[in-house]
């Protein structure tokens, strides 16, 4: 009778709506037969209640599209998982996965690794890649902004409902995209939900790009996902010393692909053409670019210091670097490779 009504009824995840669904006219009577006296019982006082119309109704109001697992629309990537969504919550529209990526990383993202993930988010949207990812702070706030910076299609996985946008900062910047969440209308955020949407994110995308991300940072729950799903993990490499780049060196030891700019992505997953290298740097230029590599996010006069070179010098050859696209200008006067 009603499959979002049987969604909603308790004890009944993914695997039992989807059995109900296949055997059943899911009247009360079916629903018991197949899923037992006590399920049947519930589902017939979730139907009483009209708490399904009620969402409906709350869904319409916010130009909100319920999707479920009964529906042709339900995207088939999720109908994979392990426990897939029994119900979606969608704002706007869902891209199209076969040609978006998730870029996901720390909330406490450094100025050099925000720098990056907003360039690299704005040049996949003007090559016509979707970004994914969670509308977190930090390296998601970041990939969101860029993608919608470069004309491109973006997409927000909440741990909250869709009307509850979490963290409230990213309200202004929720308006301007497209939001999916697995919760209920109403849902506040809480700590539990966020792995949950995390495997959402993973599930959409064709490859998941970590930006930046300690040893135990929630992005990390995100690429464990994707692998189980046999998706591809590509990640940012960081000095070795700098903690809050561990989880993505630890990535690329066990295997994940290392990116160093958007291009790499793209030719990665076989959206760009292999082009001819660039011309290798030469001389001082290579040096300090090399330099700059070795030690991320860091201030001229520290690789002047490193390279034993006058900063006058140092300073010169990054704005060469900056100008060729291998370097980053970055707030607080520091340099980051590009």
């Amino acid at each position: 009778m009603d499959a979002l009504a049987l969604a909603f009824t308790p004890n009944v995840g993914p695997k039992r709506l989807q059995q109900a669904l296949e055997r059943t006219d899911l009247s009360p009577e079916a629903v018991e037969q197949v899923l037992g006296r006590e399920i049947g019982a519930a589902y017939r006082k979730v139907l009483g209640s009209g708490r399904a119309e009620q969402e409906r109704e709350k869904a319409l109001a916010l130009g909100v599209r319920i999707i479920g697992l009964w529906d042709p629309e339900y995207p088939e990537p999720l109908r994979h998982l392990a426990s897939p969504p029994s119900v979606l919550y969608l704002k706007g529209s869902l891209g199209d996965p076969g040609r978006s990526v998730a870029i996901v990383g720390t909330r406490r993202a450094s100025a050099w690794a925000k720098a990056w993930t907003r360039k690299v988010a704005r040049e996949l949207a003007e090559a016509g890649v979707g970004v994914i990812s969670g509308l977190a702070l930090g390296i998601d706030t970041e990939a969101h902004a860029g993608a919608l910076e470069g004309g491109g299609y973006t997409l927000g996985v909440l741990g909250s409902a869709v009307d509850q946008v979490y963290p409230p900062a990213n309200r202004g910047l929720a308006e301007r995209m497209n939001l999916l969440s697995e919760f209920p209308l109403g849902t506040s955020p809480k700590a539990e939900f966020f792995p949950r949407r995390n495997r959402i994110v993973a599930g959409l995308a064709r490859a998941v790009i970590v930006a930046e991300a300690g040893a135990k940072s929630g992005a990390l729950i995100t690429a464990k996902f994707a692998l189980e799903q046999g998706i591809d993990v590509l990640a940012v490499p960081g000095r070795p010393a700098d903690a809050s780049s561990e989880g993505c060196n630890r990535l690329i030891q066990d295997g994940a692909g290392l990116v160093m700019g958007s291009e790499d992505i793209l030719m990665a997953l076989g959206f760009a053409a292999p082009r001819n290298p660039p011309v290798a740097l030469e001389g001082r230029e290579a040096s300090v670019y090399r330099t700059l590599l070795e030690m991320g996010e860091t201030l001229p006069d520290d690789l002047a210091l490193s390279l034993d070179l006058p900063l006058s010098e140092v300073l010169a050859v990054l704005s060469m670097l900056e100008l060729k696209g291998h370097a980053l200008s970055l707030p607080g006067g520091r340099y980051g490779p590009g």
